[in-house]
């Protein structure tokens, strides 16, 4: 196997039946291609539903909800072995490529090829990712990943397609490969070499944004994201958490800000270093700007709590506070030695790209159905 394209999979067993069937066909068409179902202790009839109907598909099963991140870190270790694995005991057919793609994606035939010629051909990618298209309006971005990712000045996800909650037709505007700073985890190629040496996704994040920050931390490696538009997904959205949940709306709070705790001050000591600041200011130059930097955000949401009360959105309210709680409880400052290190080892390699100068919220409040045409590449640090 060399490419193993794999499902995550806890209780979607009505997904499985009507979009399986069309991805093992499109799969069989590409040369060492395999589809493995990894399942995440499911209790509807999802194991049923592959034991009869997809007898031939390998089947991963897991003793308990490991999460997205956790599930596919597990899925990846059993496929490929992990960080600690030696390399002579990695399994035999171990593949190059690891592909994560939701159970409510529909696949045309031809989706799998392009993104795998485009890791043959640029050996500086570490992850790739098709357009993501709704399931239900086909023309149409859809909202967890659209053309690929970028954050803005306050650690805001936005993408090329889809701005807060505005959505852009595919008219071809964005048909010519592009480098961003993330591509989506509903339909994401990852080298695996790359996935094992950056630990895979983070365990902490259990679901939301976990694939930003694995993207992020590829770029402050020296790899490349790239969304390549030859391959077309068509994604439902929505189908493990709702986007009216209070639990999503706590993991997105909460993981926004572990992803700047984990990348924010290494990026800024990058910076720093690229402009000719020595190692060591470079450094602490870093850790002072990500610090500060992360307490607008937090202010930012707290005020974003405060709109929640007023309205009466009693639950949303709680889940900001609650992440912000779980968020101070679960994570670690960096320290200036680790930042040294980084650069010692990868300052001369590394540049992350795709981060938005403004602030993206205002930005669409002030332009409405046009803050699409307002984005301009001048806009973004390089």
């Amino acid at each position: 196997m060399r490419t193993a394209v794999v499902i995550l999979n806890w209780n979607t067993e009505g997904f499985l039946e009507r979009f399986l069937p069309g991805l093992l066909d499109s799969v069989r068409k590409v040369e060492g291609a395999e589809v493995v179902v990894a399942d995440n202790a499911s209790t509807d009839g999802s194991l049923k539903v592959l034991q009869e109907k997809f007898p031939q598909v390998k089947t991963l099963r897991f003793e308990s909800n490991l999460g997205f991140t956790g599930g596919y870190n597990r899925a990846f270790e059993e496929l490929c072995g992990s960080a600690d694995t030696p390399e002579n005991c990695f399994p035999k057919d171990a593949p190059e490529y690891f592909l994560l793609i939701n159970s409510d994606i529909e696949v045309p035939q031809d989706w799998l090829q392009p993104l795998v010629d485009w890791m043959d051909s640029h050996k500086d990618c570490g992850a790739c990712a098709p357009k993501l298209h709704s399931w239900q309006e086909r023309t149409q971005f859809e909202y967890a990943g659209a053309a690929g990712g970028y954050i803005d000045r306050f650690g805001y996800p936005f993408c090329r397609g889809r701005i807060m909650s505005r959505l852009e037709e595919d008219k071809g505007q964005y048909d010519t490969p592009e480098d961003v700073f993330w591509a989506t985890g509903a339909c994401l190629m990852v080298r695996s070499e790359v996935y094992r040496k950056l630990g895979g996704l983070d365990a902490r994040f259990f679901a939301h944004m976990e694939e930003i920050d694995l993207c992020w931390r590829m770029q402050l490696e020296g790899w490349k994201v790239t969304v390549v538009p030859q391959s077309v997904v068509y994604h439902v959205g929505g189908g493990t958490l709702p986007a009216t949940s209070p639990f999503k709306l706590y993991l997105n709070f909460r993981n926004n800000l572990l992803m700047l705790r984990n990348n924010l001050a290494k990026t800024y000591a990058l910076e720093a270093f690229r402009k000719g600041t020595d190692i060591e200011k470079a450094a602490e130059k870093g850790l002072r700007r990500a610090q500060a930097k992360i307490f607008v955000r937090q202010c930012l949401d707290a005020l974003s709590a405060a709109v929640y009360l007023m309205t009466g959105k009693w639950s949303c309210f709680k889940s900001v506070i609650q992440a912000h709680m779980d968020f101070h409880r679960m994570s670690t400052r960096p320290e200036k030695e680790a930042a040294v290190n980084y650069l010692k080892e990868y300052g001369g390699s590394s540049q992350v790209k795709g981060i938005y100068r403004k602030w993206i919220i205002l930005q669409s409040m002030q332009k409405g159905s046009g803050i699409f045409g307002s984005i301009r590449r001048e806009d973004f640090k390089n």
